[in-house]
Protein backbone atom coordinates (compact mmCIF):
# COMPACT_ATOMS: atom_id res chain seq x y z
CA UNK A 1 0.00 0.00 0.00
CA UNK A 2 1.00 3.43 -1.38
CA UNK A 3 1.20 5.82 1.98
CA UNK A 4 1.62 10.10 1.56
CA UNK A 5 3.54 11.77 -0.64
CA UNK A 6 0.48 13.97 -1.40
CA UNK A 7 2.33 16.95 -2.63
CA UNK A 8 4.92 14.62 -4.76
CA UNK A 9 2.39 13.84 -6.68
CA UNK A 10 0.54 16.95 -6.61
CA UNK A 11 3.81 18.19 -8.27
CA UNK A 12 4.36 15.47 -11.11
CA UNK A 13 0.49 15.79 -12.01
CA UNK A 14 0.56 19.84 -12.54
CA UNK A 15 3.57 19.06 -14.54
CA UNK A 16 1.85 16.62 -16.54
CA UNK A 17 -1.14 17.94 -17.41
CA UNK A 18 0.80 21.28 -18.53
CA UNK A 19 1.30 22.46 -21.54
CA UNK A 20 4.70 22.05 -23.62
CA UNK A 21 7.70 20.16 -22.86
CA UNK A 22 8.23 18.99 -19.61
CA UNK A 23 11.83 18.13 -17.82
CA UNK A 24 11.69 17.20 -14.61
CA UNK A 25 14.68 16.37 -12.13
CA UNK A 26 13.59 14.47 -8.76
CA UNK A 27 16.00 13.61 -6.50
CA UNK A 28 16.79 12.86 -2.71
CA UNK A 29 18.85 10.85 -0.43
CA UNK A 30 18.51 6.84 -0.76
CA UNK A 31 15.81 5.16 1.01
CA UNK A 32 13.35 8.03 0.66
CA UNK A 33 11.00 7.07 -1.60
CA UNK A 34 11.61 8.61 -5.03
CA UNK A 35 11.04 5.31 -7.00
CA UNK A 36 7.69 4.12 -5.36
CA UNK A 37 6.74 7.77 -5.72
CA UNK A 38 7.40 7.86 -9.37
CA UNK A 39 5.87 4.03 -10.25
CA UNK A 40 2.54 5.95 -8.24
CA UNK A 41 2.94 8.74 -10.12
CA UNK A 42 3.12 6.88 -13.71
CA UNK A 43 0.50 4.03 -12.76
CA UNK A 44 -2.53 4.54 -15.18
CA UNK A 45 -0.46 6.56 -17.59
CA UNK A 46 1.50 5.42 -20.80
CA UNK A 47 5.02 5.74 -20.04
CA UNK A 48 8.42 4.81 -20.21
CA UNK A 49 10.07 3.64 -17.03
CA UNK A 50 13.77 3.07 -17.30
CA UNK A 51 16.34 2.07 -14.33
CA UNK A 52 19.76 2.96 -14.44
CA UNK A 53 22.14 0.42 -13.76
CA UNK A 54 25.88 0.82 -12.94
CA UNK A 55 26.54 -1.08 -15.95
CA UNK A 56 29.02 -0.10 -19.62
CA UNK A 57 27.83 2.84 -21.34
CA UNK A 58 26.91 0.79 -24.53
CA UNK A 59 25.15 -2.40 -22.35
CA UNK A 60 23.53 1.20 -20.88
CA UNK A 61 22.62 2.32 -24.42
CA UNK A 62 21.46 -1.44 -25.29
CA UNK A 63 18.93 -1.48 -21.93
CA UNK A 64 17.46 2.06 -22.37
CA UNK A 65 16.74 1.07 -26.54
CA UNK A 66 14.86 -2.05 -25.51
CA UNK A 67 12.84 -0.50 -23.57
CA UNK A 68 11.89 2.13 -26.33
CA UNK A 69 11.30 -0.19 -28.78
CA UNK A 70 9.05 -2.29 -26.58
CA UNK A 71 6.75 0.49 -27.03
CA UNK A 72 6.53 -0.73 -31.05
CA UNK A 73 7.76 3.08 -32.21
CA UNK A 74 8.32 3.49 -35.97
CA UNK A 75 12.25 2.12 -35.58
CA UNK A 76 11.27 -1.01 -34.07
CA UNK A 77 10.57 -2.25 -37.35
CA UNK A 78 13.81 -2.03 -38.60
CA UNK A 79 16.25 -2.07 -35.88
CA UNK A 80 17.00 -4.06 -32.36
CA UNK A 81 19.03 -0.87 -30.76
CA UNK A 82 20.32 2.39 -31.33
CA UNK A 83 23.81 2.79 -32.14
CA UNK A 84 23.80 6.18 -30.42
CA UNK A 85 22.02 8.28 -27.63
CA UNK A 86 21.14 11.22 -29.39
CA UNK A 87 18.94 8.36 -31.93
CA UNK A 88 17.59 7.40 -28.59
CA UNK A 89 16.39 10.36 -26.95
CA UNK A 90 14.98 11.48 -30.47
CA UNK A 91 12.83 8.31 -30.62
CA UNK A 92 11.38 9.35 -27.72
CA UNK A 93 8.96 11.55 -29.76
CA UNK A 94 7.81 8.21 -31.81
CA UNK A 95 6.12 6.75 -28.47
CA UNK A 96 2.39 6.14 -29.51
CA UNK A 97 0.57 8.10 -26.65
CA UNK A 98 -2.31 9.70 -28.83
CA UNK A 99 -3.75 12.48 -26.91
CA UNK A 100 -1.59 12.46 -23.77
CA UNK A 101 1.78 13.59 -23.31
CA UNK A 102 4.77 11.36 -24.24
CA UNK A 103 5.97 10.01 -20.33
CA UNK A 104 9.23 8.83 -19.92
CA UNK A 105 11.02 8.37 -16.34
CA UNK A 106 14.96 8.05 -16.48
CA UNK A 107 15.36 6.42 -12.46
CA UNK A 108 19.08 7.12 -11.35
CA UNK A 109 19.79 9.22 -14.50
CA UNK A 110 23.72 9.56 -12.78
CA UNK A 111 24.14 5.60 -13.12
CA UNK A 112 24.02 7.00 -17.40
CA UNK A 113 25.96 9.65 -16.73
CA UNK A 114 28.82 7.99 -15.05
CA UNK A 115 30.30 6.40 -18.59
CA UNK A 116 29.36 8.66 -20.55
CA UNK A 117 30.10 12.32 -19.15
CA UNK A 118 28.49 13.90 -22.49
CA UNK A 119 24.61 12.33 -21.99
CA UNK A 120 23.66 15.94 -20.32
CA UNK A 121 24.60 17.57 -23.58
CA UNK A 122 23.09 15.40 -26.07
CA UNK A 123 19.84 15.86 -24.19
CA UNK A 124 20.63 19.52 -23.65
CA UNK A 125 20.72 19.64 -27.20
CA UNK A 126 17.66 17.93 -28.44
CA UNK A 127 15.83 19.61 -25.64
CA UNK A 128 16.73 23.01 -27.30
CA UNK A 129 16.27 22.12 -30.63
CA UNK A 130 13.09 20.34 -30.40
CA UNK A 131 11.60 18.75 -27.17
CA UNK A 132 10.88 21.63 -25.30
CA UNK A 133 7.94 22.42 -27.67
CA UNK A 134 6.56 19.11 -27.69
CA UNK A 135 4.35 17.45 -26.16
CA UNK A 136 6.91 15.22 -23.88
CA UNK A 137 7.51 14.76 -19.74
CA UNK A 138 11.15 13.71 -19.07
CA UNK A 139 11.64 13.04 -15.37
CA UNK A 140 15.68 12.40 -14.49
CA UNK A 141 15.63 10.95 -10.81
CA UNK A 142 18.94 10.36 -9.00
CA UNK A 143 20.21 9.86 -5.20
CA UNK A 144 23.69 11.33 -5.98
CA UNK A 145 22.80 14.43 -4.87
CA UNK A 146 26.00 15.87 -5.38
CA UNK A 147 25.94 15.01 -9.06
CA UNK A 148 22.77 16.37 -9.35
CA UNK A 149 23.44 19.82 -7.80
CA UNK A 150 26.67 20.50 -8.97
CA UNK A 151 27.00 18.80 -12.08
CA UNK A 152 23.37 18.79 -13.67
CA UNK A 153 21.86 21.84 -12.18
CA UNK A 154 24.79 24.17 -11.63
CA UNK A 155 25.69 26.87 -13.66
CA UNK A 156 27.51 26.68 -16.69
CA UNK A 157 26.57 22.82 -16.65
CA UNK A 158 24.50 21.59 -20.08
CA UNK A 159 20.80 21.28 -18.55
CA UNK A 160 21.34 24.30 -16.32
CA UNK A 161 18.08 26.64 -16.40
CA UNK A 162 16.50 23.55 -18.98
CA UNK A 163 14.20 22.04 -16.27
CA UNK A 164 10.91 23.48 -16.17
CA UNK A 165 10.47 21.58 -12.62
CA UNK A 166 13.24 20.27 -9.53
CA UNK A 167 11.47 18.72 -6.69
CA UNK A 168 14.38 17.37 -3.52
CA UNK A 169 12.73 14.92 -1.67
CA UNK A 170 12.99 14.56 1.93
CA UNK A 171 12.01 12.12 4.29
CA UNK A 172 7.82 12.08 5.65
CA UNK A 173 6.97 14.41 8.20
CA UNK A 174 5.35 12.75 11.59
CA UNK A 175 1.61 12.50 10.68
CA UNK A 176 2.00 10.78 6.92
CA UNK A 177 4.69 8.35 8.73
CA UNK A 178 2.42 7.36 11.60
CA UNK A 179 0.34 6.25 8.94
CA UNK A 180 2.02 3.12 9.01
CA UNK A 181 1.30 2.35 12.07
CA UNK A 182 -2.83 3.13 12.68
CA UNK A 183 -3.53 0.83 15.21
CA UNK A 184 -0.27 1.44 17.60
CA UNK A 185 -1.25 3.78 21.36
CA UNK A 186 -0.47 7.19 20.59
CA UNK A 187 2.99 6.97 22.71
CA UNK A 188 4.30 3.89 20.47
CA UNK A 189 3.60 6.10 17.77
CA UNK A 190 6.32 8.58 18.90
CA UNK A 191 8.41 6.31 20.05
CA UNK A 192 8.00 4.15 16.44
CA UNK A 193 8.63 7.45 14.51
CA UNK A 194 11.50 8.28 17.54
CA UNK A 195 13.43 5.03 16.06
CA UNK A 196 12.05 5.14 12.02
CA UNK A 197 11.84 8.84 11.32
CA UNK A 198 9.96 9.13 7.82
CA UNK A 199 11.84 7.29 5.18
CA UNK A 200 9.50 4.73 3.55
CA UNK A 201 12.20 2.11 3.46
CA UNK A 202 12.10 1.82 7.00
CA UNK A 203 8.94 2.18 8.34
CA UNK A 204 7.73 -0.78 5.90
CA UNK A 205 10.50 -2.84 7.88
CA UNK A 206 8.08 -3.14 10.60
CA UNK A 207 5.18 -5.10 11.27
CA UNK A 208 2.23 -3.18 12.22
CA UNK A 209 0.78 -6.38 13.47
CA UNK A 210 3.48 -6.87 15.82
CA UNK A 211 4.56 -4.45 18.91
CA UNK A 212 6.80 -1.91 19.23
CA UNK A 213 9.39 -4.08 21.38
CA UNK A 214 9.21 -7.61 18.85
CA UNK A 215 9.37 -5.36 15.93
CA UNK A 216 12.48 -3.66 17.37
CA UNK A 217 14.15 -7.03 18.59
CA UNK A 218 12.89 -8.61 15.20
CA UNK A 219 13.61 -5.82 12.77
CA UNK A 220 16.28 -3.77 13.60
CA UNK A 221 18.54 -5.99 16.49
CA UNK A 222 18.01 -9.39 14.75
CA UNK A 223 21.43 -10.14 12.67
CA UNK A 224 20.03 -10.84 8.85
CA UNK A 225 17.10 -8.66 9.44
CA UNK A 226 17.32 -5.50 6.89
CA UNK A 227 18.01 -2.62 9.15
CA UNK A 228 20.63 -4.32 11.29
CA UNK A 229 23.08 -3.62 8.57
CA UNK A 230 21.28 -0.54 6.80
CA UNK A 231 23.30 2.38 8.12
CA UNK A 232 26.76 0.21 7.14
CA UNK A 233 25.06 -0.77 3.67
CA UNK A 234 24.18 3.19 3.37
CA UNK A 235 27.66 4.80 4.20
CA UNK A 236 29.78 2.31 2.38
CA UNK A 237 27.69 3.35 -0.71
CA UNK A 238 28.08 6.76 -0.06
CA UNK A 239 31.55 7.68 1.34
CA UNK A 240 34.54 6.45 1.74
CA UNK A 241 36.61 6.38 5.30
CA UNK A 242 33.60 5.07 7.02
CA UNK A 243 35.41 4.39 10.10
CA UNK A 244 35.69 8.04 10.45
CA UNK A 245 32.21 8.89 9.80
CA UNK A 246 31.13 6.11 12.23
CA UNK A 247 32.85 7.97 14.69
CA UNK A 248 31.70 11.64 14.11
CA UNK A 249 27.99 10.02 13.57
CA UNK A 250 28.58 8.14 16.67
CA UNK A 251 29.39 11.49 18.52
CA UNK A 252 26.87 13.53 17.77
CA UNK A 253 24.11 10.95 18.45
CA UNK A 254 25.81 10.57 21.92
CA UNK A 255 24.75 14.15 22.49
CA UNK A 256 28.28 16.11 21.61
CA UNK A 257 26.47 19.05 19.39
CA UNK A 258 29.05 21.34 18.81
CA UNK A 259 32.15 21.45 16.39
CA UNK A 260 34.83 21.10 19.19
CA UNK A 261 32.79 18.57 21.14
CA UNK A 262 32.50 16.22 17.96
CA UNK A 263 36.35 16.71 16.88
CA UNK A 264 37.10 15.48 20.41
CA UNK A 265 34.47 12.97 20.79
CA UNK A 266 35.93 11.22 17.13
CA UNK A 267 39.33 12.14 17.68
CA UNK A 268 39.58 13.99 15.10
CA UNK A 269 41.88 16.31 15.93
CA UNK A 270 41.82 18.96 13.01
CA UNK A 271 38.24 20.87 13.81
CA UNK A 272 38.41 22.26 10.23
CA UNK A 273 38.82 18.17 8.87
CA UNK A 274 35.88 17.49 11.51
CA UNK A 275 33.57 20.04 9.23
CA UNK A 276 34.04 18.83 6.30
CA UNK A 277 33.21 15.43 7.15
CA UNK A 278 30.04 16.84 8.83
CA UNK A 279 29.30 19.16 5.56
CA UNK A 280 29.59 15.99 3.45
CA UNK A 281 26.85 14.12 6.46
CA UNK A 282 24.78 17.39 6.12
CA UNK A 283 24.51 16.95 2.40
CA UNK A 284 23.81 13.12 2.44
CA UNK A 285 20.48 14.43 4.99
CA UNK A 286 21.76 12.41 7.99
CA UNK A 287 23.30 15.36 9.66
CA UNK A 288 21.70 19.21 9.69
CA UNK A 289 23.10 22.11 11.67
CA UNK A 290 20.88 24.11 13.69
CA UNK A 291 21.11 27.33 14.86
CA UNK A 292 18.96 29.88 17.00
CA UNK A 293 16.10 30.90 15.28
CA UNK A 294 16.63 34.64 15.60
CA UNK A 295 20.55 34.25 14.54
CA UNK A 296 21.57 37.05 11.89
CA UNK A 297 23.26 35.98 8.71
CA UNK A 298 26.92 36.41 10.22
CA UNK A 299 26.14 33.91 12.89
CA UNK A 300 23.96 31.19 10.04
CA UNK A 301 27.36 31.47 7.74
CA UNK A 302 30.04 30.58 11.07
CA UNK A 303 30.46 27.06 10.93
CA UNK A 304 31.64 27.20 14.38
CA UNK A 305 28.18 28.51 15.57
CA UNK A 306 25.33 26.47 16.14
CA UNK A 307 24.82 23.09 17.05
CA UNK A 308 24.80 19.28 14.88
CA UNK A 309 21.74 17.50 15.49
CA UNK A 310 21.33 13.75 13.69
CA UNK A 311 18.13 14.57 11.16
CA UNK A 312 17.69 10.84 10.73
CA UNK A 313 15.75 9.47 13.47
CA UNK A 314 17.19 5.69 12.66
CA UNK A 315 20.80 6.63 12.40
CA UNK A 316 20.19 8.38 15.98
CA UNK A 317 18.91 4.81 17.58
CA UNK A 318 21.23 2.79 15.63
CA UNK A 319 24.48 5.13 17.27
CA UNK A 320 22.58 5.07 20.46
CA UNK A 321 21.78 1.83 20.99
CA UNK A 322 23.33 -0.97 18.47
CA UNK A 323 26.70 0.38 17.12
CA UNK A 324 28.63 -0.10 20.21
CA UNK A 325 27.23 -3.30 21.26
CA UNK A 326 27.21 -4.90 17.91
CA UNK A 327 29.42 -8.01 18.91
CA UNK A 328 26.56 -8.90 21.23
CA UNK A 329 24.24 -8.60 18.69
CA UNK A 330 26.44 -10.57 15.88
CA UNK A 331 26.32 -13.63 18.98
CA UNK A 332 22.29 -13.07 19.15
CA UNK A 333 22.06 -11.69 22.74
CA UNK A 334 19.04 -9.56 21.43
CA UNK A 335 16.76 -9.85 24.56
CA UNK A 336 19.72 -9.29 26.70
CA UNK A 337 20.56 -5.94 24.43
CA UNK A 338 16.95 -5.25 24.14
CA UNK A 339 16.34 -5.38 27.96
CA UNK A 340 19.51 -3.53 29.94
CA UNK A 341 20.56 -1.20 26.68
CA UNK A 342 17.36 -0.06 24.79
CA UNK A 343 14.21 -0.36 27.10
CA UNK A 344 15.73 1.63 30.02
CA UNK A 345 16.57 4.50 27.81
CA UNK A 346 13.89 4.74 24.74
CA UNK A 347 11.30 6.63 26.67
CA UNK A 348 14.32 9.56 27.47
CA UNK A 349 15.56 8.89 23.47
CA UNK A 350 11.97 9.90 22.20
CA UNK A 351 11.45 13.04 24.44
CA UNK A 352 14.34 14.97 21.97
CA UNK A 353 11.98 13.36 19.11
CA UNK A 354 8.85 14.92 20.65
CA UNK A 355 10.32 18.14 20.41
CA UNK A 356 10.16 17.74 16.80
CA UNK A 357 6.47 16.29 16.76
CA UNK A 358 5.38 19.66 18.35
CA UNK A 359 7.17 21.65 15.76
CA UNK A 360 5.59 19.88 12.90
CA UNK A 361 2.45 20.20 14.68
CA UNK A 362 2.17 23.94 15.07
CA UNK A 363 3.68 24.15 11.15
CA UNK A 364 0.06 22.30 10.72
CA UNK A 365 -2.00 24.42 12.77
CA UNK A 366 -0.38 27.52 10.88
CA UNK A 367 -1.29 25.87 7.76
CA UNK A 368 -5.00 25.63 9.07
CA UNK A 369 -5.15 29.38 10.07
CA UNK A 370 -5.18 28.32 13.89
CA UNK A 371 -2.45 30.16 15.08
CA UNK A 372 -3.33 33.71 17.07
CA UNK A 373 -1.02 35.11 14.71
CA UNK A 374 1.30 33.94 11.39
CA UNK A 375 5.03 33.41 12.04
CA UNK A 376 7.47 33.63 9.63
CA UNK A 377 9.97 32.27 11.87
CA UNK A 378 9.94 29.26 13.92
CA UNK A 379 12.48 27.15 15.65
CA UNK A 380 14.44 26.21 18.65
CA UNK A 381 16.04 29.35 20.37
CA UNK A 382 19.11 29.27 22.44
CA UNK A 383 21.05 31.55 24.68
CA UNK A 384 20.83 33.72 27.26
CA UNK A 385 17.30 35.08 28.55
CA UNK A 386 15.93 35.89 32.47
CA UNK A 387 15.68 31.97 34.56
CA UNK A 388 13.50 31.65 37.77
CA UNK A 389 16.23 31.43 40.82
CA UNK A 390 14.55 30.85 44.25
CA UNK A 391 17.98 31.78 45.71
CA UNK A 392 17.97 34.94 44.23
CA UNK A 393 16.27 38.09 45.92
CA UNK A 394 14.48 39.27 42.95
CA UNK A 395 13.56 35.37 41.86
CA UNK A 396 15.35 35.53 38.60
CA UNK A 397 19.05 35.76 37.00
CA UNK A 398 20.25 35.36 33.66
CA UNK A 399 21.58 32.34 32.33
CA UNK A 400 22.18 30.06 29.58
CA UNK A 401 19.63 28.46 28.55
CA UNK A 402 16.82 27.09 25.47
CA UNK A 403 13.32 27.34 24.21
CA UNK A 404 12.03 24.03 22.33
CA UNK A 405 9.57 26.33 20.13
CA UNK A 406 9.77 30.10 19.74
CA UNK A 407 7.79 31.37 16.49
CA UNK A 408 8.23 34.98 15.54
CA UNK A 409 5.86 37.08 13.52
CA UNK A 410 7.64 39.27 10.61
CA UNK A 411 7.83 41.87 12.31
CA UNK A 412 8.98 40.54 15.70
CA UNK A 413 6.02 41.96 17.84
CA UNK A 414 4.12 38.69 18.37
CA UNK A 415 5.99 35.45 19.81
CA UNK A 416 4.87 31.85 20.31
CA UNK A 417 6.85 29.96 23.40
CA UNK A 418 5.89 26.70 23.20
CA UNK A 419 7.45 24.02 25.77
CA UNK A 420 7.81 19.89 25.43
CA UNK A 421 7.48 17.48 27.78
CA UNK A 422 7.48 13.75 27.16
CA UNK A 423 7.19 11.97 30.24
CA UNK A 424 5.02 10.02 32.37
CA UNK A 425 3.72 12.81 35.21
CA UNK A 426 2.13 15.83 34.38
CA UNK A 427 2.75 19.14 33.12
CA UNK A 428 3.05 21.53 36.43
CA UNK A 429 2.22 24.85 37.00
CA UNK A 430 5.90 25.44 38.38
CA UNK A 431 7.24 24.44 35.48
CA UNK A 432 5.11 27.00 32.97
CA UNK A 433 6.59 29.44 35.31
CA UNK A 434 10.17 28.61 34.72
CA UNK A 435 9.03 28.91 30.82
CA UNK A 436 6.98 32.65 31.40
CA UNK A 437 10.58 33.78 32.97
CA UNK A 438 12.17 33.40 29.86
CA UNK A 439 12.85 36.53 27.74
CA UNK A 440 11.41 38.50 29.88
CA UNK A 441 13.13 41.87 29.05
CA UNK A 442 10.93 41.28 25.61
CA UNK A 443 7.70 41.37 27.41
CA UNK A 444 7.69 45.40 27.16
CA UNK A 445 7.87 45.66 23.23
CA UNK A 446 6.02 41.94 22.01
CA UNK A 447 3.01 40.20 22.76
CA UNK A 448 3.33 36.64 24.22
CA UNK A 449 1.17 33.49 23.14
CA UNK A 450 2.41 30.41 25.18
CA UNK A 451 1.86 26.73 24.02
CA UNK A 452 2.64 23.93 26.14
CA UNK A 453 2.48 20.34 25.03
CA UNK A 454 2.84 17.26 27.03
CA UNK A 455 2.46 13.63 26.77
CA UNK A 456 0.82 12.53 29.98
CA UNK A 457 -1.44 16.20 30.80
CA UNK A 458 -1.17 18.78 32.76
CA UNK A 459 -2.04 19.47 36.81
CA UNK A 460 -5.27 21.07 37.70
CA UNK A 461 -3.48 24.33 38.43
CA UNK A 462 -2.48 24.69 35.44
CA UNK A 463 -5.56 23.71 33.62
CA UNK A 464 -7.27 26.39 35.50
CA UNK A 465 -4.83 28.90 34.29
CA UNK A 466 -5.17 27.91 30.34
CA UNK A 467 -9.42 28.21 31.44
CA UNK A 468 -8.46 32.48 32.13
CA UNK A 469 -5.90 33.33 29.85
CA UNK A 470 -6.81 33.44 26.80
CA UNK A 471 -2.45 33.53 25.99
CA UNK A 472 -1.93 30.08 27.15
CA UNK A 473 -2.69 26.78 25.30
CA UNK A 474 -2.26 23.30 26.35
CA UNK A 475 -1.93 20.47 24.39
CA UNK A 476 -1.95 16.54 25.12
CA UNK A 477 -0.76 14.04 23.37
CA UNK A 478 -4.07 13.02 21.91
CA UNK A 479 -3.98 16.51 20.64
CA UNK A 480 -0.79 16.24 18.62
CA UNK A 481 -1.57 12.72 17.42
CA UNK A 482 -4.61 14.43 15.83
CA UNK A 483 -2.95 17.03 14.42
CA UNK A 484 -5.45 19.84 15.55
CA UNK A 485 -6.79 21.31 19.56
CA UNK A 486 -10.13 19.02 20.05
Amino acid sequence: MFIGREAELQFLESQYRSTGGKLVVLYGRRRVGKTETLRQFCEGKPHVYYACQESPDRMQLRAFSQKLLKEKIQASAYIQEFDEWEKAFWAILELPYKDQKKLVVIDEFPYMCRNNPGIPSILQNLWDEVLKDSDVMIVLCGSAMSFIEKDLLAEKNPLYGRATGIYKMTEMGFYDAIRFFPDYSNEDKILAYSILGGVPHYLRQFDSNLSLTKNIKQNILMKGCTLYSEVDFLLKQELRETAVYNSIIEAVAMGNTRLNEISQKSLVEDTAKTGVYLKNLIKLGIIEREISVDAGMQERVNTNRGLYKLTDNFFRFWYAFVFNHYSDLEMGDVDGIYEYVVAPQLHKFASFTFKEVCRQFVRRLQKENKLPFWFSKMGRWTGKTTIRDKTNDSGYRIGETEIDILALSQDKKKLLVGECKFKNTSFRYLEYLDVLAKLTPLKETAEFYYALFSQSGFDDQLQAQARLDDHLCLYDLADIILGDKL
